[in-house]
């Protein structure tokens, strides 16, 4: 009895510890950027050399964070982290076998991208969790954002919106066109096989489906056009819901 005792403190001395590190360490990099991520290592031991500038998001092109919601995460503005909505489609595409496509969102990605190694376990999964609700609770929107689009991985070694626009472009990421800003994004489901500096037809593609996507979100950034895309959201949640009470009639 004594020694499940002592390792019950034991536990919840380690779990409170936890806790409170875990919350400084995120408090910390909402106002200080996060200096390697561990796929940043990792690229730097396989290429040699990572290409990685630091930009605050003032000096990034608006069509950069914009075209990014767009392609993937269209309800980032409006949920606290996870898209439930975005699981139930990734969950329904791989039970009928076709090729397997998560639910993350920009926040999640972030999360695993700042705080966590590369990996599939179900404790990686736990702990990407946990520092998504944390991000989302210490930090603004625009601060996740800010911290995606410079930790990002956007071509081979290359992270970053800025180090991208400087790779493919030539030019700093304040100055991308929306063209520009939907090439680089393109590159993001696979930025090791994709380059936004020679791309291939399929990349041209995806470029132009993002596009599409760019004038069907519009610029969530701006409060006005938020709250019209919020009212949106919420109509098609009624419209699905009856649809739903329907067809279970």
């Amino acid at each position: 009895m004594r020694s499940l005792r002592l390792v019950a403190r034991w536990v919840l001395a380690i779990s409170f510890w936890f806790v409170v590190v875990s919350v400084l360490w995120v408090g910390l990099l909402g106002i200080v950027d996060p200096p390697v991520t561990w796929i940043m290592v990792g690229q730097s031991h396989e290429q040699g050399t990572i290409d990685r500038r630091q930009v605050d998001l003032r000096d990034v092109a608006r069509s950069m964070p914009l075209s990014v919601i767009a392609s993937e995460d269209q309800r980032f503005m409006t949920h606290s982290g996870f898209s439930w909505e975005a699981m139930r489609k990734a969950l329904e595409r791989n039970k009928k076998g076709k090729r397997i496509k998560g639910g993350s969102t920009i926040s999640q990605q972030t999360a695993k991208n700042v705080f966590l190694w590369p990996g599939r376990t179900y404790v990686r999964k736990a702990l990407e969790a946990w520092f998504t609700v944390l991000i989302e609770v210490l930090w603004t929107k625009e601060r996740i954002l800010e911290v995606y689009l410079n930790v990002a991985e956007m071509g081979k070694g290359v992270f970053g919106a800025e180090a991208a626009a400087q790779t493919c472009f030539g030019r700093p990421a304040a100055r991308l066109s929306r063209e520009q800003a939907a090439l680089i994004t393109a590159t993001l489901p696979a930025p090791r096989r994709f380059s936004c500096s020679r791309p291939s037809g399929y990349l041209r593609g995806r470029q132009q489906w993002v596009l599409r996507q760019m004038r069907n979100v519009g610029d969530v950034l701006d409060p006005e056009v938020l709250a019209k895309r919020k009212a949106y959201l919420e109509r098609e949640e009624e419209r699905e819901a009856a649809r739903k009470k329907r067809r279970t009639k």
